[in-house]
Protein backbone atom coordinates (compact mmCIF):
# COMPACT_ATOMS: atom_id res chain seq x y z
CA UNK A 1 0.00 0.00 0.00
CA UNK A 2 1.53 3.47 -1.34
CA UNK A 3 1.82 5.53 1.86
CA UNK A 4 3.33 9.12 2.03
CA UNK A 5 4.10 11.44 5.37
CA UNK A 6 2.45 14.55 5.61
CA UNK A 7 4.79 16.82 7.71
CA UNK A 8 3.01 20.26 8.34
CA UNK A 9 6.22 23.18 9.20
CA UNK A 10 5.55 26.28 10.74
CA UNK A 11 8.26 28.48 9.83
CA UNK A 12 11.12 28.78 11.76
CA UNK A 13 10.45 32.27 13.44
CA UNK A 14 7.13 31.38 14.37
CA UNK A 15 7.90 27.75 16.20
CA UNK A 16 7.90 26.78 19.57
CA UNK A 17 7.19 30.11 21.39
CA UNK A 18 5.69 28.34 24.69
CA UNK A 19 9.45 27.25 25.08
CA UNK A 20 10.03 31.01 25.49
CA UNK A 21 10.03 31.10 29.42
CA UNK A 22 12.36 28.43 29.74
CA UNK A 23 14.96 28.37 26.84
CA UNK A 24 17.10 30.95 25.36
CA UNK A 25 16.01 32.38 21.94
CA UNK A 26 19.19 30.86 20.71
CA UNK A 27 18.68 26.99 21.64
CA UNK A 28 15.35 27.07 20.76
CA UNK A 29 15.66 28.46 17.22
CA UNK A 30 18.49 25.43 16.97
CA UNK A 31 15.83 23.05 18.41
CA UNK A 32 13.10 23.25 16.25
CA UNK A 33 15.47 22.97 13.35
CA UNK A 34 17.76 19.45 14.66
CA UNK A 35 14.60 18.07 16.16
CA UNK A 36 12.94 18.40 12.58
CA UNK A 37 16.08 17.06 10.95
CA UNK A 38 15.49 14.18 13.33
CA UNK A 39 12.47 13.32 12.03
CA UNK A 40 12.88 13.97 8.84
CA UNK A 41 15.86 10.97 9.31
CA UNK A 42 13.29 8.49 11.26
CA UNK A 43 10.48 8.84 8.01
CA UNK A 44 13.35 8.62 5.30
CA UNK A 45 14.65 5.05 7.32
CA UNK A 46 11.02 3.93 7.70
CA UNK A 47 10.94 1.37 4.16
CA UNK A 48 7.24 1.23 4.54
CA UNK A 49 7.23 5.24 3.43
CA UNK A 50 7.30 6.02 -0.19
CA UNK A 51 7.48 9.71 0.04
CA UNK A 52 7.66 12.30 2.82
CA UNK A 53 6.05 15.65 1.63
CA UNK A 54 6.15 18.56 3.49
CA UNK A 55 4.03 21.52 4.13
CA UNK A 56 5.70 24.61 4.73
CA UNK A 57 5.88 28.80 4.33
CA UNK A 58 9.59 28.27 5.46
CA UNK A 59 11.92 29.42 3.11
CA UNK A 60 13.55 25.90 2.06
CA UNK A 61 16.98 25.03 3.64
CA UNK A 62 19.19 22.62 1.56
CA UNK A 63 18.77 19.71 3.53
CA UNK A 64 14.71 19.85 2.11
CA UNK A 65 15.20 17.92 -0.70
CA UNK A 66 16.76 14.99 -2.21
CA UNK A 67 15.00 11.18 -3.36
CA UNK A 68 11.74 10.64 -1.06
CA UNK A 69 11.08 14.00 -0.21
CA UNK A 70 9.45 17.00 -1.60
CA UNK A 71 8.22 20.94 -0.31
CA UNK A 72 4.51 22.05 -1.06
CA UNK A 73 4.34 25.72 -0.33
CA UNK A 74 1.89 26.97 2.53
CA UNK A 75 1.01 30.14 1.06
CA UNK A 76 -2.24 30.87 3.46
CA UNK A 77 -0.04 29.50 6.55
CA UNK A 78 -3.52 29.02 8.26
CA UNK A 79 -2.16 26.51 10.72
CA UNK A 80 -1.44 22.62 10.91
CA UNK A 81 -4.46 21.39 10.11
CA UNK A 82 -4.88 23.27 7.05
CA UNK A 83 -1.17 22.63 6.16
CA UNK A 84 -1.91 18.60 6.32
CA UNK A 85 -4.79 19.04 3.96
CA UNK A 86 -2.46 20.96 1.50
CA UNK A 87 -0.42 17.35 2.24
CA UNK A 88 -3.01 15.67 1.45
CA UNK A 89 -4.37 17.04 -1.65
CA UNK A 90 -0.89 16.47 -2.87
CA UNK A 91 -0.63 12.73 -2.01
CA UNK A 92 -3.64 12.28 -3.56
CA UNK A 93 -3.12 13.50 -6.79
CA UNK A 94 0.20 11.24 -6.96
CA UNK A 95 -1.57 8.47 -6.17
CA UNK A 96 -0.91 7.04 -2.31
CA UNK A 97 -3.59 4.92 -1.06
CA UNK A 98 -2.80 6.42 2.47
CA UNK A 99 -1.39 9.39 4.39
CA UNK A 100 0.58 9.89 8.04
CA UNK A 101 0.51 12.93 9.37
CA UNK A 102 3.26 13.35 11.74
CA UNK A 103 4.52 16.72 13.63
CA UNK A 104 8.03 17.80 13.28
CA UNK A 105 8.30 18.16 17.34
CA UNK A 106 8.90 14.32 17.72
CA UNK A 107 12.97 13.91 17.73
CA UNK A 108 12.57 10.70 19.41
CA UNK A 109 10.54 9.08 16.44
CA UNK A 110 11.91 5.38 16.04
CA UNK A 111 11.44 3.85 12.48
CA UNK A 112 11.22 0.23 13.78
CA UNK A 113 7.96 1.76 15.49
CA UNK A 114 6.49 3.53 12.64
CA UNK A 115 7.28 0.78 10.32
CA UNK A 116 5.09 -1.62 12.87
CA UNK A 117 2.45 1.02 12.78
CA UNK A 118 2.00 1.01 9.13
CA UNK A 119 1.85 -2.72 8.97
CA UNK A 120 -0.31 -3.63 5.57
CA UNK A 121 -4.22 -3.68 6.98
CA UNK A 122 -5.92 -6.63 7.11
CA UNK A 123 -8.51 -5.49 4.87
CA UNK A 124 -9.07 -2.92 2.31
CA UNK A 125 -12.15 -0.98 3.97
CA UNK A 126 -11.58 2.43 5.29
CA UNK A 127 -9.48 3.32 8.53
CA UNK A 128 -7.93 5.55 10.22
CA UNK A 129 -5.84 5.02 13.07
CA UNK A 130 -5.16 8.05 15.82
CA UNK A 131 -2.13 8.14 17.98
CA UNK A 132 -2.54 10.46 20.83
CA UNK A 133 0.29 12.94 22.45
CA UNK A 134 1.39 11.37 25.75
CA UNK A 135 -1.29 13.75 27.91
CA UNK A 136 -4.12 11.73 25.36
CA UNK A 137 -5.99 14.97 24.65
CA UNK A 138 -3.69 15.99 21.18
CA UNK A 139 -3.16 14.34 18.02
CA UNK A 140 0.21 13.31 17.19
CA UNK A 141 -0.07 10.77 14.04
CA UNK A 142 -3.04 10.30 12.26
CA UNK A 143 -3.18 7.33 9.49
CA UNK A 144 -5.29 7.73 7.21
CA UNK A 145 -6.56 5.03 4.40
CA UNK A 146 -7.69 6.00 1.79
CA UNK A 147 -5.84 9.85 2.38
CA UNK A 148 -9.33 11.82 2.57
CA UNK A 149 -10.91 9.18 4.98
CA UNK A 150 -11.64 12.35 7.02
CA UNK A 151 -10.35 15.81 7.30
CA UNK A 152 -7.42 16.69 10.21
CA UNK A 153 -8.28 18.48 12.70
CA UNK A 154 -5.33 19.15 14.63
CA UNK A 155 -4.94 21.56 18.32
CA UNK A 156 -6.39 20.98 21.72
CA UNK A 157 -8.54 18.37 21.52
CA UNK A 158 -7.61 16.67 19.03
CA UNK A 159 -7.73 13.44 20.28
CA UNK A 160 -11.50 13.40 20.80
CA UNK A 161 -12.45 15.34 17.81
CA UNK A 162 -10.79 13.23 15.20
CA UNK A 163 -12.07 10.31 17.08
CA UNK A 164 -15.96 11.60 16.47
CA UNK A 165 -15.12 12.17 12.66
CA UNK A 166 -14.00 8.68 12.53
CA UNK A 167 -17.00 7.38 13.83
CA UNK A 168 -19.57 9.39 11.88
CA UNK A 169 -17.50 8.72 8.81
CA UNK A 170 -18.15 4.80 8.93
CA UNK A 171 -14.30 4.00 8.95
CA UNK A 172 -12.50 1.34 11.03
CA UNK A 173 -10.86 3.33 13.88
CA UNK A 174 -7.63 1.98 15.72
CA UNK A 175 -6.02 4.25 18.59
CA UNK A 176 -2.22 2.85 18.90
CA UNK A 177 0.14 4.29 21.35
CA UNK A 178 4.05 3.79 19.60
CA UNK A 179 6.18 5.42 22.45
CA UNK A 180 8.46 7.50 20.44
CA UNK A 181 5.36 9.17 18.80
CA UNK A 182 4.08 10.25 22.03
CA UNK A 183 6.54 13.17 23.06
CA UNK A 184 5.92 15.84 20.84
CA UNK A 185 7.99 19.32 22.39
CA UNK A 186 6.01 22.13 23.40
CA UNK A 187 6.33 23.14 26.93
CA UNK A 188 9.08 22.92 28.66
CA UNK A 189 7.37 20.33 30.41
CA UNK A 190 7.92 18.19 27.63
CA UNK A 191 11.13 19.36 26.84
CA UNK A 192 12.50 18.16 30.73
CA UNK A 193 10.62 14.98 29.65
CA UNK A 194 12.55 14.59 26.72
CA UNK A 195 15.79 15.08 28.57
CA UNK A 196 15.07 12.40 30.56
CA UNK A 197 14.19 9.89 28.10
CA UNK A 198 17.28 10.60 26.20
CA UNK A 199 19.57 10.36 28.78
CA UNK A 200 17.60 7.32 30.18
CA UNK A 201 18.91 5.54 26.22
CA UNK A 202 21.13 5.79 24.14
CA UNK A 203 19.55 5.74 20.81
CA UNK A 204 17.17 8.05 18.99
CA UNK A 205 17.59 11.68 18.35
CA UNK A 206 20.93 11.86 17.29
CA UNK A 207 21.02 15.77 16.16
CA UNK A 208 18.58 16.74 19.31
CA UNK A 209 20.49 14.85 21.93
CA UNK A 210 23.97 16.31 20.55
CA UNK A 211 22.09 19.57 21.18
CA UNK A 212 20.83 19.01 24.12
CA UNK A 213 24.25 18.11 25.60
CA UNK A 214 26.29 20.84 23.78
CA UNK A 215 23.81 23.02 26.19
CA UNK A 216 24.58 21.17 29.18
CA UNK A 217 20.95 20.25 29.73
CA UNK A 218 22.38 16.18 29.92
CA UNK A 219 24.23 14.63 32.00
CA UNK A 220 28.03 13.56 30.57
CA UNK A 221 30.17 14.87 28.72
CA UNK A 222 29.37 16.56 25.35
CA UNK A 223 29.27 15.08 21.84
CA UNK A 224 30.71 17.28 19.18
CA UNK A 225 28.83 19.95 17.36
CA UNK A 226 25.64 18.77 15.42
CA UNK A 227 26.43 21.97 13.18
CA UNK A 228 28.82 22.51 10.28
CA UNK A 229 30.72 25.25 9.49
CA UNK A 230 27.83 27.86 8.48
CA UNK A 231 25.02 26.98 10.97
CA UNK A 232 22.31 24.19 11.16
Amino acid sequence: MRTAAILPVKRFSAAKRRLGAGVQEALRDALVRTMLADVLEALAATPAIELTIIVSGQPQPADWSGAGLTVVEDRLEQGQSAAASVGIARALREGFERVLCVPGDCPALSPSELQELLAPPSARCPEVVIVPDRHGSGTNGLLLAPPDAIGPSFGPGSFERHRSLVLASGAALRVERPASLLLDIDTDGDLQALRRRLAESSGGAPRTRALLAEAHALPGPAPPSPFPAGGP
